[in-house]
């Protein structure tokens, strides 16, 4: 048992320890709840809500590709050449074949797109073509703004300020919401961010040099999820 613990060096005390843990399952709880409160505002029972949130949650870890991009870099290359037995090192440039790999993150992109495929749908159903089109144009300006400050991040992907697209679909919400801004300010923040900051920007994938990009998947394409349920729950 001594030897045991002559092994063991946790890198905070134990009650450190056990504060983050309860920091973080608090957390956690804390996001659930706001992702169903959102979800809820959106119209949705609350069993397809608590589907949809553990779609999200376990669909985080799954990334479908769906295209591959290949690319040829110039490099600098060494080689050693032999004259009268001393060696001497001679560069020359050389092509690099690099491979990027784009998915599509299941919990980060296909749940909130189903969901506001559901709600475009929804209002066809219920005749309100007046807020379909104010929704439609509001995913118009989301898209065209996102794009406006979206970066390409070399080795990374596209990268944009986190609070961006959340904010200006709560304006957008604000503005063309004709009495359901919550509607509007979903599928904007959501489609906003796919469309402008993702599918504007696909011929820049194949120059970021990076072996795999995902559409909805953090470090990324990030923030199609999050800017969905933030603008949501701003509103």
């Amino acid at each position: 048992m001594n030897r045991a613990r002559r092994f063991l060096f946790p890198p905070l005390t134990w009650p450190f320890l056990i504060l983050i843990a309860v920091v973080f399952v608090l957390t956690f709880f804390f996001f659930s709840g706001a992702v169903l409160i959102a979800f809820h505002r959106l119209g949705l029972p609350p069993g397809v809500a608590i589907t949809l949130f553990i779609f999200a949650l376990v669909g985080s870890f799954i990334n479908i590709p769906i295209a591959e991009e290949v690319t040829y870099e110039p490099v600098i290359r060494v080689r050693e050449i032999g004259f009268f037995g001393i060696l001497y090192p001679m560069p020359y440039f050389d092509w690099e074949e690099r491979k990027t790999v784009i998915a599509v993150n299941v919990g980060g992109a296909l749940v909130p797109l189903s969901i506001s495929i559901y709600e475009l749908l929804r209002l066809v159903y219920l005749g309100e073509y007046g807020l379909l089109l104010n929704t439609l144009l509001a995913v118009f300006i989301a898209s065209l703004l996102s794009n406006a400050v979206a970066r390409p991040v070399r080795g990374l992907g596209i990268a944009m300020p986190t609070l961006f697209p959340p904010l200006i679909a709560v304006l957008l919400g604000w503005l063309l919401g004709d009495g359901n801004p919550t509607l509007v300010a979903y599928v904007s923040g959501t489609l906003g961010v796919l469309i402008g900051a993702d599918l504007m920007n696909w011929d820049k994938i194949k120059k970021l040099g990076a072996p795999m990009v995902s559409i909805g998947g953090a470090g990324t394409f990030d923030g199609i999820f999050l800017a969905g349920i933030i603008a949501v729950l701003l509103v």
